[in-house]
């Protein structure tokens, strides 16, 4: 049996069991994902309210607008780079780091 290098792609991808594929990696999105609900929701306790405000997109969005609209960026952002260049994605996280940036600030 080959040793798999620690943090390697063949450790992320290496299936963990049998029900629905899991990996490394698909656990560390997931767990992004409740990470990112849990601080907003923090964040909405300390300062309720959300400061909706105008932006760029013409429409009033809230924090939560914002994270759901860069998330949601992020994904696409994600799709087309797999489509059009595969692995790896380092790239298309550093791209979906600076939408989320953008969309916080300016949306």
């Amino acid at each position: 049996m080959e040793e798999i290098a620690f943090f390697s792609a063949q450790w992320w991808t290496q299936p963990l069991g049998t029900w629905m594929a899991w990996t490394r990696a698909t656990i560390a999105f997931f767990a992004f994902i409740g990470l990112a609900i849990a601080c907003m929701g923090i964040w909405e306790r300390a300062d309720p309210g959300g400061s909706p405000r105008y932006g760029i997109f013409a429409i009033d969005t809230t924090r939560g607008d914002r994270l759901f609209v860069s998330l949601l960026g992020s994904a696409f952002i994600f799709i087309i780079w797999l489509f059009l260049f595969g692995a790896p994605v380092w790239w298309p996280l550093i791209i979906a780091i600076v939408w989320a940036a953008f969309v916080f600030r300016y949306v």
